[in-house]
């Protein structure tokens, strides 16, 4: 037998998923992460789950990581030191940036910037010139060049190398002369090339990708050697390890280590990968992502079973030219805390979490905050007379204590503190729930709302009610979803190149024969890896926009397609988005700009999971009678192992259904039925 194994670390836990591919049959186990070194988690829960599972590691043929290396090392500012080669006369290409300062009209006075990620100390010059059509100008001064690299070599402070020339997008000739040069002098240091790394046009979003790209670029190579080095030792020497891009596809350890700049949201892709997943094998191809967490809540939409994909990723005040699921975030979460100002005396919510240390006061770790999670025991939802998954023990007399506080402060009762606390920052996470529909020109009736993280289920009903997306899915395994994600998700890379052309004047052939050559380009990755020609899936991508606007939509279509409508395939799918995001359209004027495709390995077929024993009688899945108090109101309820739940069977609210990583609240008025792939489904009741 062989199985593939998906691993996906947060800031509290590493969550593991292993998947038996002959069955289906699925194990989990969580683990502390260890942020000193990411590693050592990913291998204590290995460990584990192997032990926990009885199967030998020998027999995990594929690991699949989603990481957040390379964003922490953003976050927390432990990058590299960069080095940078640019154009003579642009080294102060990132100083200058987009001449803008974040706030009102007197923004630049309180604004501090942030320092360059490649300081102007160790920035260089280069005597050479490409025209904006791609003709050499000024030829690249090879001499003054290696000379200059040698003295920037010698302050040997320089960890990684970026080299990025203007124009050379367009042509990359004086780019690979100089590469050549840099990794004669600078040996085994890294070198990132704009020109291989982000070809766009747009020289500082350029530049400030690919110094980005080096700034991560040590970290990430160390910690990927590491890991695959450990994992050899302890499983078979040929075992695949990829990691999850930023968009939701997979990179294999190589490609990742080499542009460790697609994996800067790696973390929140493994879980949108994992709700296409379960949503797509049950019918429900428009569904709304809902994960919450500790600390913050993130959202996306998904429409026909794909992620939307914006070109551009955030992390911290960086901006960087990377594709990325079009995820939203909010700071509200389980460990959210709850105050009241003096100022105001209104009830807040986040964005300051309790975090895992000193956690929410109910896990008794030295928390005395109030918190969301802390809210959820005073009412029932997190029942403190058993232990959650069969481990976890929660104190509801540290809960009450915490949120007492607000109650005083409010002078209100305790029960209407702690329904306070959980409304105020379920209206929080709903307004992330509009940014990604409502006003993006979509009814949030129109799709399911899918719910998954440590406390997504928790809220779950509770958004649909303030949504009125139906049904509320609840995935299997919904606090591991993000390893579900990374474990089932497909190897692909892309190839990108700027165009700017206007539409009228391209034939679908010349376009065709274009985008050709970059499909070549993206599937020299996969067969590097190993993946032959015939297990290539591709689609092409346009970015388009009206003559004269200054931004873009990114457009998907098939080589099928283009034939068969010629360039109206791009053209009426832009005025559809268009239409739909802005309430008009235009006849003409469609402008070119980015051509891109994306290869993608065929997925590998795996068995489906069965789903609980088939005429198991609900009281017989009953763990323990308890209740919760909503609307003011307590009632009595049920508490149900999800494990013995089988498909076909109604859960009445209201009740609460448990599992090993999370526990979905079904309220008073609406109930839930299991579906054929594990899910469940809450609806109002009719």
């Amino acid at each position: 037998m062989s199985y593939r194994l998906g691993v996906d670390v947060g800031g509290t836990f590493t969550d593991l998923l292993l998947i038996n591919e002959d069955t289906g049959k699925t194990f989990t186990a969580k683990v502390p992460s260890t942020p000193d070194d990411s590693s050592i988690g990913v291998l204590n829960g290995v460990a584990r789950i192997c032990d926990e599972s009885g199967i030998d590691p020998t027999d995990i043929k594929r690991v699949m990581h989603g990481t957040t290396v390379a964003t922490n090392a953003v976050l927390q500012k432990k990058g590299s030191k960069v080095g940078l080669v640019t154009t003579d006369g642009y080294e102060q290409t990132l100083q200058v940036a987009r001449s803008f300062c974040p706030g009102g009209l007197g923004g630049w006075v309180t604004f501090n910037k942030e320092p360059l990620l490649a300081p102007l100390e160790l920035t260089i010059g280069a005597e050479e010139r490409i025209s904006a059509d791609g003709k050499v100008v000024r030829g690249l001064n090879e001499d003054k060049l290696r000379e200059d690299l040698k003295a920037l070599f010698a302050t040997g402070e320089v960890e990684a190398l970026t080299i990025c020339f203007v124009n050379s997008y367009i042509n990359a000739e004086h780019e690979e002369k100089a590469a050549a040069i840099a990794r004669e002098i600078f040996g085994e240091t890294p070198v990132s090339v704009s020109s291989e790394v982000v070809p766009e046009m747009q020289e500082y979003e350029r530049t400030e990708t690919t110094v980005m790209n080096s700034y991560v670029r040590p970290e990430m190579q160390l910690y990927i050697d590491n890991l695959q080095r450990a994992l050899n030792e302890r499983m078979a020497e040929d075992t695949a390890l990829s990691l999850l891009r930023s968009d939701g596809g997979l990179a294999s350890a190589r490609s990742a280590a080499d542009s460790p700049v697609n994996m800067l949201m790696s973390g929140p892709a493994g879980g949108v990968a994992g709700a296409i997943y379960f949503c797509s094998r049950a019918g429900f191809d428009d569904i709304l992502t809902f994960d919450m967490g500790g600390t913050s809540t993130d959202v996306a939409l998904i429409q026909n079973s794909k992620a939307r994909v914006r070109r551009e990723t955030f992390v911290g005040d960086v901006k960087v030219r990377a594709p990325s699921c079009d995820v939203r975030t909010v700071g509200a979460g389980g460990g959210s805390i709850a105050f009241v100002p003096e100022l105001t005396g209104a009830l807040r919510v986040g964005p300051e979490s309790a975090g895992a240390v000193p956690g929410p006061a109910a896990y008794m770790k030295g928390g005395d905050k109030p918190t969301v999670c802390d809210a959820n025991v005073v009412l029932g939802y997190l029942p403190s007379d058993v232990q959650l998954g069969g481990k976890m023990e929660i104190s509801k007399e540290a809960a009450e204590k915490a949120v007492q506080t607000i109650a005083d402060a409010l002078g209100i009762s305790l029960t209407d503190a702690a329904e306070g606390i959980i409304k105020v920052a379920n209206e929080a996470m709903f307004g992330a729930l509009r940014l990604v529909s409502v006003e993006q020109g979509y009814d949030p009736r129109d799709f399911g709302l899918v719910c998954f993280g440590g406390a997504g289920p928790l809220h779950a009903n509770a958004m649909g009610i303030l949504s009125d997306a139906w049904p509320v899915i609840i995935p299997p395994g919904p606090g591991v979803l993000c390893a579900r994600g990374d474990a089932t998700t497909s190897v692909q890379d892309e190839a990108t190149r700027t165009y700017i052309k206007m539409a009228e004047d391209v034939s679908a052939d010349d376009l065709l024969k274009d985008l050709k050559a970059l499909e070549t380009r993206a599937g020299q990755a996969l067969l590097d890896d190993g993946i032959p020609v015939e297990e290539h899936i591709v689609s092409y991508q346009a970015d388009v926009r009206y003559a004269g606007q200054a931004f873009e939509i990114s457009l998907d279509f098939t080589e099928e397609g283009l034939r068969e409508k010629g360039i109206a395939v791009v053209t009426e799918q832009f005025d559809a988005e268009h239409d739909q995001l802005f309430s008009f359209k235009l006849d003409d004027g469609h402008e070119i700009l980015m051509i891109r495709a994306v290869v993608k390995a065929k997925p590998t077929e795996m068995a489906a999971a069965t789903v609980g024993s088939v005429g198991t009688k609900l009281e017989d899945t009953i763990v323990h009678a308890t209740k919760f108090c909503y609307e003011s109101e307590w009632y009595d309820i049920n508490l149900y192992d999800r494990n013995k739940l089988s498909e076909g069977t109604l859960v009445p609210g209201p009740s609460i259904v448990m599992e090993m990583d999370s526990t979905t609240v079904i309220l008073p008025g609406h109930e839930a039925t299991v579906d054929k792939v594990g899910n469940l489904l809450i609806n109002p009741v009719k």
